[in-house]
């Protein structure tokens, strides 16, 4: 007799962790400090209907974990300059930049990319810089020779 495959799904409020809005993960007794741990969790994120989780199989059980996060769960690590801009995830993923899905927002950069959001994180931010140009207040960033505005968006959360 076999045993029947099974899921044990954890809501967010649940989970014992989270993510932070500078891309780090945390739980009750602080900031995630093993870097393997830390690039397992980055690796194994994933999304549905409900929203960002951790899952892993032990056998025959699926477990997925819906986790809390500070502000987006993507961000920016890393930013490869070939023939294009590449930016590379947390996840791993690695998606081209695409200027005109940019914007800025709480002094933070951030790209557009399909319904999600990328946030640049600090290690990101700091790669991408060598393209970013400021003229009257206002950022640009430089392209395969174009320049494209980087809008500001007002914070929507500092009125609520």
């Amino acid at each position: 007799m076999t045993e029947k495959s099974r899921a044990i799904v954890i809501e967010k409020d649940k989970a014992v962790f989270w993510l932070d809005e500078n891309g780090c993960w945390h739980n009750e007794t602080g900031k995630f400090r093993h870097p393997k741990i830390i690039q397992h969790f980055h690796a194994c994120i994933k999304r549905d209907r409900q929203g960002y989780y951790l899952s892993q199989k032990n056998g025959k059980i699926t477990e997925k974990v819906y986790f809390p996060y500070e502000d987006q769960a993507l961000f920016v690590f890393n930013v490869i300059f070939q023939n294009d801009v590449t930016l590379v995830l947390n996840t791993k993923k690695q998606v081209k930049l695409k200027p005109r899905k940019l914007f800025i927002q709480n002094d933070c950069l951030y790209m557009h990319m399909g319904e999600e959001i990328i946030k640049f994180a600090e290690q990101g931010l700091m790669k991408i810089a060598r393209l970013l140009e400021e003229e009257n207040d206002r950022l640009f960033i430089r392209v395969k020779k174009r320049r494209y505005q980087i809008p500001a968006i007002d914070d929507v959360s500092a009125s609520s």
